[in-house]
Parts: C-alpha cells; sequence; structure tokens
C-alpha cells in the first residue's frame, strides 16, 4: 500500500515561495504556535524528498549559520535528522546531510517506487518543480500551504504554482497560528 507524500511550502499571499527583500526568514511574521506547528509536524517519523535546488539551498544555508541563528529553528533541526531522499541527476556523493540517500533519475519514477516501498510518510518542503512535476503525475496526496500574511509583488522570488498544471483542491484541514499565519492542507485533483 502506497504511503501519503505531502509536499509542504511556505507561500506569501501572492504565491511566493521565497523573496529578494528586507522581510527576514518567514516574512518576519514567525510566532509561538507556528514554530511549535513545524515542530510537531517534524517530530513524526517520515522521510524527507528533496530536488538538487532544495537540498543545495538547505546544505548551503545550514553551513552558513550559527546554532543561534533562526533557520536553525528546532523544528529544522529536526528536518535535518530525518531520512532523506535527493533525487538529482547532478549532485554527487557524499551529501552533507545526516541520513541523506542520493538517487539519480526521474523524481516521478523515484517517489512512484518511494511511495510503494516506504513504510513512513514522505514529505517534501520547497522542491518547487519536482513538485509540480509530481502533482501533475499524481503522486502528491495533500499540499500543505503555509500562507503569511504578506504581499511580496516587488520583493517576490520562485512563484509556487508557476507552470503548474491545473488542480481542484479539496480543503481537508486549516488553522490560523499566531492569529495572522494561515496552514492550508489540500489533497489535489487534477482538472479535466
Amino acid at each position: 500500500m502506497a504511503v501519503t507524500y505531502t509536499f509542504d511550502v511556505f507561500s506569501s499571499l501572492d504565491g511566493f515561495g521565497s523573496h529578494s527583500g528586507n522581510w527576514g526568514g518567514y516574512w518576519g511574521k514567525q510566532g509561538p504556535e507556528l514554530l511549535e506547528r513545524r515542530l510537531a509536524l517534524y517530530g513524526e517519523e517520515q522521510r524527507m524528498v528533496f530536488g538538487a535546488n532544495t537540498y543545495r539551498a538547505f546544505a548551503r544555508m545550514l553551513a552558513t549559520s550559527s546554532n543561534e541563528s533562526e533557520v536553525r529553528d528546532p523544528w529544522v533541526t529536526r528536518m535535518t535528522s530525518l531520512p532523506a531522499t535527493v533525487v538529482s541527476r547532478t549532485l554527487q556523493e557524499p551529501l552533507n546531510w545526516p541520513d541523506a540517500t542520493l538517487v539519480s533519475g526521474d523524481a516521478v519514477d523515484v517517489v512512484a517506487r518511494l511511495k510503494e516501498e516506504s513504510d513512513v510518510p514522505l514529505r517534501s518542503h520547497g522542491s518547487l518543480s519536482m513538485n509540480r512535476a509530481l502533482m501533475a503525475a499524481g503522486l502528491v496526496d495533500r499540499v500543505q500551504v503555509t500562507l503569511f500574511p504578506v504581499i511580496t509583488g516587488q520583493t517576490g522570488e520562485e512563484p509556487v504554482f508557476h507552470g503548474a498544471a491545473d488542480f481542484d483542491l479539496e480543503l481537508i484541514e486549516s488553522r490560523t497560528l499566531d492569529g495572522h499565519t494561515q496552514e492550508l492542507i489540500y489533497r489535489p485533483r487534477l482538472h479535466a
């Protein structure tokens, strides 16, 4: 039986996954509920799945940060301790991640196999282009969007769903964190 695959992503209200402005991490909107929720999510047994670009960004961010910086929030530390599969045709071992397996090949094939073979749920934080392809292939069971209350019309980067197929989304869970940040969990279905 196939396990659940969750595409977990942060977004501004206008759909950007990051920014080039002076907002700071979490667009400056993190609070204790958000950080507690993230730690709880990553406290569950699961396997992370990353594309090459997201892996490189995380590895670079962690390598250049101190233990006291906000990029070392407890949930991020927990995420780095989870087993991970990195899908890449360009990276080479060894990876700078404690329990990472590098798999060369097409992400759709790799994740389809992981879904059948894994005994724990799969989660990917970021990896936008890879997850858009996985959604189009019907391999994403949940899209979890943490929506920050900002519009980054001038500084927004990495449009989360740019170039994605059309999907109908069934809302299966929602919550408000710290009185302003929305966590929305959807079940995606290709729009016919």
